[in-house]
């Protein structure tokens, strides 16, 4: 790569690198091209990376890129689990994100789960990894069914009540996990029959573990029975006698990919868009060299047909929750068209896609042209292509584009494509479902605006309304995802889970507004948040977030104008308000001085503005507005 810089060129050398990195003691320095160092690494190349990477000091990290972001991990258990430390530090840093981890004490869980003064309490993510010697070791010689089914219920009984009193004052989230049952416990009941019994009691056991995520927003059940039933070992004998690790090195490393998949929702990295190519992806063959009758798709054509088809039918499922679809290929629009529209092997339709892009251009360029299209940025794609040219290129000239490179084996596409949880999410809402239609509807809006000579006509013709709200139950998962999701307008990055908002809706002194928009192509639903307290006679608002597919059409300026008349309704002297920079967010950072905020403190990172509210700023013409019950004053 001619003219790369030597940091440019470590970068692209692969997870070997970081062997040199670390020798030459410059792994610190370089930690935010670790990211891109992990890239399609191995297993036993992250296993490798990880022990590297867990040497590392977190403080020491921190204070040299106070830009990436930090997840503090709590880690407590039955077993001895500080060989989680480095699989958990790898998924983290393929993710751009520092662990700093807090590892309890031996087969503390009790103890620490039950103690709100710990490290457990504070943490962003707490770990209480479970293992089926939390069972066992208190199950008597000889045993039967009977036995296992009493001391599970015990030990489940005693942790539901330490989840119950956990999730009432700890601020982060809370991850269990089942109960694999290894071979050798089944194996010592001779008779099939209690066999039998045993996997019942246990599977039992393992649904009420799983039900504690149902009954309390804050807590998350990991279902170790997948990997276990893919062939991921559950223990490893030596280390389990001789160490008391009751879960092998291979299990905990698909424990810690899980965790890295919540960290990464955790810390407002998640994925919206599924852009895929086609040739080789999507269908076998190519269609310009075979065209349409010749390319393999289809349930009842060939093998490699039909594993396409069952590709497909996956997409098709995540799509059907939110995740917005799009097409980029090198290829001529007109056959790509016909075979999306009429070809009777395909599962997906044109109509399922936001966009399709065929044409000869670099993907790269046609990536960052979609995103702009919908309003997103690259960094919420994930792109999907069989070439490995067109991955690294993709890999190289826009990072933060997640690359899933598909192999041309298309039975093992479906794998790589779920492997990572790209899309993963703690619940689905009313806007998740009908998120595809919205993207499409923008898309409308967007040829709309190009039939019209100024910015101020397309407004006026697009009848912008906008509802501003005092936030209930219905809104709460909505208003979590938008905190947890939204990068460019978004204010200070407050990352809010479901039971956080619950709680800032149940105090009295704090105000929760949800903001509605709608236009003349449909209703979008609720777009935006704004979080505030009053102390004393100062309003202060600790967040304020929009969607980014409803930038620039005054629903912003509207709600801010709202607030601020509402608080001088209700006797206020002024408003405050936060903005923290981060790398996503410089386009809103003038936000509040456009709208008469002047800046009282600045501490480098954060500013904090304050509106005198002497002079109200105006709402846009153009905004429909709905007042705020009470917004006058009574």
């Amino acid at each position: 790569m001619a003219g790369a810089s030597g940091s440019e060129r470590l970068v692209e050398s692969g997870p070997a690198t970081l062997v040199e990195l670390h020798r030459e003691g410059r792994l610190v320095r370089e930690y935010p091209g670790v990211r891109r160092l992990l890239a399609g690494a191995s297993d036993a190349e992250l296993a490798r990376a990880g022990q590297l990477l867990a040497r590392l000091d977190p403080g020491e990290v921190a204070a040299e890129h106070p830009a990436v972001p930090v997840v503090t991990v709590a880690v407590t258990g039955h077993g001895t689990l500080a060989p989680l430390l480095p699989p958990l530090t790898v998924e983290l840093a393929r993710h751009g994100l520092l662990l700093r981890p807090r590892l309890g004490d031996f087969d503390a869980y009790v103890f620490d789960l039950a103690d709100p003064c710990g490290e457990l309490y504070r943490a962003d993510l707490t770990l209480c990894v479970l293992d089926p010697m939390v069972v066992f070791d208190e199950v008597p010689v000889p045993w039967g069914p009977e036995d296992v089914e009493r001391v599970a219920r015990e030990r489940i009984g005693t942790l539901a009540g330490l989840v119950a009193r956990f999730v009432e004052s700890a601020r982060g989230t809370l991850v269990l996990n089942t109960l694999p049952l290894p071979r050798r416990f089944a194996a010592q009941l001779v008779d099939h029959r209690s066999r039998a019994r045993l996997g019942v009691v246990w599977r039992e056991a393992n649904a009420r573990l799983l039900r504690l995520a149902e009954e309390h927003e804050r807590v998350v059940v990991l279902d170790l029975d997948p990997p276990a039933g893919e062939g991921v070992p559950v223990v490893e004998p030596r280390l389990s006698q001789y160490t008391r690790t009751h879960l092998s090195p291979a299990l905990l490393a698909a424990y810690a990919r899980e965790i890295g998949h919540l960290a990464r929702h955790r810390a407002g990295q998640g994925k919206k868009a599924l852009v895929l190519d086609l040739d080789g992806t999507l269908w076998g063959g190519i269609l310009g060299e075979d065209g349409p009758d010749g390319i393999e798709i289809g349930a009842d054509g060939t093998h490699r047909g039909g594993a396409h088809h069952a590709f497909q039918r996956v997409v098709g499922q995540l799509a059907s929750q939110g995740v917005l679809l799009a097409a980029v290929s090198k290829n001529d629009p007109e056959p790509v068209g016909e075979v999306l529209r009429g070809h009777p092997g395909m599962f997906l339709r044109e109509d399922d896609f936001v966009r399709v892009v065929a044409n000869w251009r670099p993907k790269h360029d046609n990536l960052t042209e979609l995103a702009e299209a919908l309003n997103l940025g690259v960094d919420s794609f994930v792109f999907v292509d069989d070439s490995p040219y067109e991955c690294g290129l993709v890999r190289h000239e826009l990072p933060g584009v997640a690359v899933v490179p598909v192999s041309g084996e298309p039975a093992l596409h479906i794998e790589a494509l779920l492997r990572d949880g790209w899309f993963d999410a703690p619940e689905l809402t009313r806007e998740d479902v009908t998120r595809v239609a919205q993207y499409r509807d923008e898309l409308v809006r967007k040829d709309f605006l190009d039939s019209f000579d100024s910015l101020e006509e397309y407004l006026r013709q697009l009848r912008v309304e906008v509802q501003l709200v005092e936030a209930g139950p219905a809104e709460v998962a909505r208003l979590s995802q938008l905190a947890l999701r939204t990068n460019q307008f978004n204010q200070t990055t407050l990352r809010l889970g479901p039971a956080e908002v619950r709680a800032l809706l149940d105090d009295p002194a704090a105000r929760v507004l949800a903001v509605r928009a709608a236009d003349r192509f449909g209703d979008n639903g609720v777009v935006g948040a704004v979080f505030t307290h009053r102390r004393g006679d100062t309003v202060h608002i600790d967040n304020f977030l929009l969607s980014c597919r409803v930038f620039s059409r005054g629903i912003e300026q509207t709600a801010l104008c709202a607030v601020l008349r509402h608080a001088r309704a209700h006797g206020a002297r002024a408003v405050r308000a936060n903005h923290r920079a981060t790398p996503k967010n410089t386009k809103v950072k003038d936000f509040y001085p456009r709208n008469g905020f002047a800046p009282v403190t600045d501490d480098g990172t954060t500013v904090t503005y304050e509106h005198g509210l002497e002079v109200l700023p105006v709402p846009p013409a153009h905004v429909h507005f709905t007042e705020i019950p009470g917004d006058d004053g009574s």
